[in-house]
């Protein structure tokens, strides 16, 4: 559907002030680019509206390049309204839309958002070729009359929050960094499935998660989790990865779900993951992995219990 069409459905009942992009993981950053949308907003008695994507752009840019996603369009919106919008508009980027200028789009943003201005970061452009950057957005704001706020980056130990550094730091396994990012603990979710029964086999049932091939995933490895059923937390161990002691080709999730022993087939499981206890290893014997399983559960028990977040 063109942009125009998507636009054309919405009808603020008055001027509103927006920040725009993908927004993926919602992360501290984010949160406060957000913070600073809504306090000139309330300032200027504009609504504060977010406007985001379904596709990520390079999906549509750089096809061939795969570019895994910290949060899916559903819990990237949840997240957002979290954060007390007024407003939050999703528009399909398609090559169409790629090919509009930055005035052609800040037209449309005019024309059917009602758009007074926009707040975004100093590494923000948008339009053809990326030609919209923050002084030709501020040139096309005089001619257009459109206010251009830029708020400058949040930075945590010496890195500046984003995506890019999360996804970065979850291929490293390390979940104290990727909290420290984005200000909670990061997520999956995902359909039970029915796995090969090796866990039960070993004296420990396991739950398999139908997880989006397309879903960021943390280092291969045994994770500290806590696992949620019907709003409440269960402490949980995570394995990702192949299961080398037993062959597997694909990678898989694997949830041990401590005292709690009831059938979870075809629900839908969400994890926090805590912290990482180990690499995932081959092990000679089933009886070694058993070992091995009795000691990453007292480990990760002790983590959850001495205040690992949930």
């Amino acid at each position: 559907m063109p942009v125009e069409e998507e636009l054309a459905r919405l009808s603020p009942n008055k001027d509103t002030l927006l920040t725009i992009g993908v927004f993926d993981g919602v992360h501290l950053g984010h949160k406060y680019l957000i913070s600073q949308l809504k306090e000139h907003a309330q300032r200027q008695n504009l609504l504060a509206g977010v406007v985001t994507f379904r596709q990520h752009p390079q999906e549509v840019l750089s096809p061939q390049t795969k570019l895994p996603f910290l949060t899916d369009l559903t819990e990237r919106t949840n997240l957002l309204k979290n954060e007390g919008v007024d407003t939050i508009i999703t528009l399909s980027f398609t090559p169409e839309f790629a090919q509009l200028s930055a005035q052609e789009f800040a037209s449309l943003l005019k024309k059917h958002l009602r758009m007074r201005g926009i707040v975004i970061g100093p590494d923000f452009s948008l339009g053809k070729n990326r030609e919209g950057n923050v002084n030709t957005l501020r040139t096309l704001g005089q001619d257009m009359n459109f206010s251009v706020t830029v708020v400058p980056p949040v930075v945590i130990n010496d890195e500046v929050a984003s995506s890019t550094a999360i996804r970065k730091a979850l291929a490293d396994g390390n979940m104290k960094k990727v909290h420290q990012l984005i200000g909670r603990s990061f997520s999956l979710h995902g359909r039970v499935t029915v796995g090969a029964g090796r866990g039960a086999e070993l004296g420990f049932r396991t739950t398999n998660l139908d997880i989006d091939p397309e879903q960021a995933l943390p280092a291969d490895g045994v994770y500290a989790t806590w696992a949620y059923i019907n709003d409440k937390a269960y402490q949980s161990m995570t394995n990702i990865g192949k299961c080398p002691t037993f062959g597997y080709n694909e990678r898989t999730v694997e949830v041990y779900i401590l005292n709690y022993d009831s059938d979870l087939y075809r629900h839908e499981l969400k994890i926090d993951i805590i912290e990482r206890l180990r690499d995932e290893k081959q092990f000679d014997t089933t009886e070694e992995l058993r070992k091995q399983i009795i000691e990453d559960v007292n480990q990760g028990r002790a983590i959850l219990s001495s205040g690992g977040r949930n």
